[in-house]
């Protein structure tokens, strides 16, 4: 059993890893908002971002097909670095457990919302913060092509009005909403 769940993580590693790469090319959105990087916030106070968040939109990928009930749980590593535990069900809510750890550190220490993230060696992938709340309630992460978009929440419902008032950052930030799917929980 343990050496399915590998070969199950390995697969779902590998998925990353690619997709990853294929955030890499050059970026095909047009407008001036889309032609820009995006705008990360601020300020990040990587202790209180620290924790676990649940996703509450995303943009669909191939790492994460299938997934429902997705979380990720962020936590300060030994050598200063973050460790990173994506989990989430497959299926539905009740299905199997999959999850994919990793590693984060921060490459803009200005800001602190410039991060990159990593599955497995030699792959890495940008992890910029474009929306926080004021109290750390919810986050918006995505790449800087804007190939993906994840929106967070510290709780598995987001109220709608937040919702809209995210969705307007996403867009002045050059973002498509239109792309987001909602995660079931």
């Amino acid at each position: 059993m343990r050496s399915m769940f590998h070969i199950r993580t390995q697969g779902l590693l590998t998925m990353v890893a690619a997709a990853l790469l294929a955030g890499c090319g050059p970026a095909r959105n047009e407008g001036t908002a889309r032609t820009m990087p995006p705008e990360v916030v601020q300020h990040v106070d990587l202790d209180r971002y620290l924790g676990t968040w649940h996703e509450i939109a995303r943009y669909p990928n191939r790492f994460q097909r299938g997934c429902t009930a997705t979380t990720a749980t962020y936590s300060m590593r030994e050598d200063g670095k973050v460790r990173v535990l994506n989990r989430c069900r497959s299926g539905s809510p009740e299905g199997p457990e999959r999850e994919a750890e990793g590693k984060a550190w921060v490459v803009d220490p200005s800001t602190g919302a410039r991060l990159k993230v990593q599955f497995f060696w030699p792959f890495r992938g940008d992890y910029w913060i474009i929306g926080l709340g004021e109290n750390y309630e919810y986050a918006v992460v995505g790449h800087p092509r804007r190939k993906y978009l994840w929106i967070l929440s510290r709780t598995p419902d987001m109220d709608p009005a937040l919702y809209e008032a995210v969705l307007e950052g996403v867009v002045r930030n050059g973002y498509d909403p239109s792309k987001l799917i909602r995660t079931i929980h």
